[in-house]
């Protein structure tokens, strides 16, 4: 990990528009869960995430973003994304350090502070078909939509790949 601080949100605001990416984003109270995040889902269209910070046996990082209602086998998942083993859970420390996120705020727009490349981001490819996604702009107080093909715009853009998997069974709930 690098001596720098972490990207703040208007870090990364700056770092989007660097890139001419245009994103609409909504303040609102702080959410730490799907549940109640969805009481915004009225005000803010496109696919809402869901993001799983997982850690492998040889301490490998993934990180998943997938749609908000998508069901993830946790004892299959490292057969799809090519995890030493079975994965758990990365501890908040670890969240932190690498994405620079709490629990509750995790997003794919953390990859802005994996200075390092220490973490996989992988999309489902359920969320990827979506034109639009809302994320957390490294704050669990705001959502911010960006167009799918923006996201994989400012993805490469910090240098790590496009990754899009079926990870999520069939009869999500």
């Amino acid at each position: 990990m690098s001596d720098t601080a972490h990207k703040t949100r208007d870090d990364l605001f700056s770092f989007l528009d660097g890139l001419g990416i245009e994103v609409t984003t909504k303040d609102h109270p702080p959410v730490f869960t799907v549940e109640e995040s969805k009481a915004l889902r009225d005000e803010i269209a496109g696919g809402h995430t869901k993001n799983l910070f997982l850690k492998d046996k040889k301490g490998r990082y993934f990180l998943l973003t997938v749609g908000e209602d998508a069901t993830i086998d946790l004892k299959t998942i490292h057969t799809l994304i090519g995890a030493n083993g079975r994965v758990s859970f990365g501890k908040p420390e670890q969240m932190m350090e690498f994405l620079g996120v709490i629990p509750g705020a995790v997003t794919a727009f953390g990859v802005l502070n994996d200075t390092e490349n220490a973490v996989t981001l992988i999309f489902d490819e359920a969320l990827a078909a979506h034109d639009v996604i809302n994320a957390h702009p490294l704050t669990n107080d705001a959502t911010t939509s960006i167009a799918m093909s923006d996201m994989k715009r400012f993805v490469e853009a910090t240098g790590h790949s496009w990754n899009v998997l079926k990870l999520a069974g069939e009869n999500a709930t």
